[in-house]
């Protein structure tokens, strides 16, 4: 079984981690051996732990899990030359990433939260000699796109990166909605998540207009909810998130 190793063990790690430790063996790198033991118990599986100082990469799979800022630091801890790095750094540029780091290779990906339940929407971008094994490997976590240069994946980041925090309020406000006007919490709650579930199926199959239209009757309740949507410039806030959480990529 190939041996992922994951340098850094926050949130994503753990949520990429969860989605492979079923098909690859795990190890993780990180500064503390008792987060590291806390990942481990979290995610349910054995793993290999090691601390960062002098850890040798060389001839590595590296899954790149550390904060953008914190590159040039851990370059200083870290030697040997990996493999092929996989890095889930928002905004930081595979340039970069080679000056500090020099793997013979590196793939910049952009999981989101959904990994830990394999549903999640990465997209890729790199050293295309690597493209069949970026798919194959975080393909086990969900859905994989492949893009052609480093702007795009920047651009995906404040899509799909990104993405679960803006349903995510959406979802709540939708429920706050129901609520407001007298459902009970816990029914608005199963009402909004099975419309989630319902919804995600649809869309694969449905252009975003074509399901609006064929639910919006004239003069009907969804006309009246969808012009509320409208008056409160929902359709434009979106459109500016995108744009926002593209240039904090291109800054980070």
């Amino acid at each position: 079984m190939k041996t992922i190793t994951f340098i850094g063990n926050g949130n994503m790690a753990l949520s990429i981690a969860k989605g492979l430790k079923d098909t690859y063996k795990i190890e993780v790198v990180g500064r503390d051996l008792e987060k590291i033991a806390k990942f481990e118990k979290e995610l349910g599986v054995e793993i290999q732990k090691h601390i960062m100082n002098d850890f040798d990469m060389s001839d590595k799979t590296i899954m790149l899990c550390v904060k953008p800022a914190n590159v040039e630091e851990i370059a200083t801890k870290l030697s040997g030359k990996a493999k092929v790095i996989y890095s889930v750094l928002a905004g930081t540029t595979i340039a970069k990433l080679k000056e500090n780091l020099n793997p013979h290779a590196v793939v910049r990906t952009m999981p989101n939260l959904c990994a830990s339940v394999n549903k999640s929407m990465t997209t890729l971008t790199g050293d295309i000699e690597y493209k069949s094994e970026a798919e194959e490997i975080l393909g086990a976590i969900g859905t994989t796109r492949w893009l052609s240069s480093e702007k795009e994946i920047d651009i995906a980041t404040a899509l799909a990166g990104s993405g679960p925090a803006y349903l995510a309020l959406i979802a709540e406000a939708l429920a706050d909605g129901a609520v407001k006007q007298g459902l009970k919490r816990d029914d608005a709650m199963a009402i909004m998540r099975g419309l989630f579930d319902g919804f995600g199926d649809l869309i694969q199959d449905i252009h975003p207009a074509l399901l609006k239209d064929g639910v919006m009757s004239p003069g009907g309740t969804t006309a009246a909810g969808y012009g509320a949507l409208e008056d409160g410039n929902v359709r434009s806030a979106c459109i500016a998130a995108i744009e926002n959480a593209y240039k904090r990529a291109t800054e980070l």
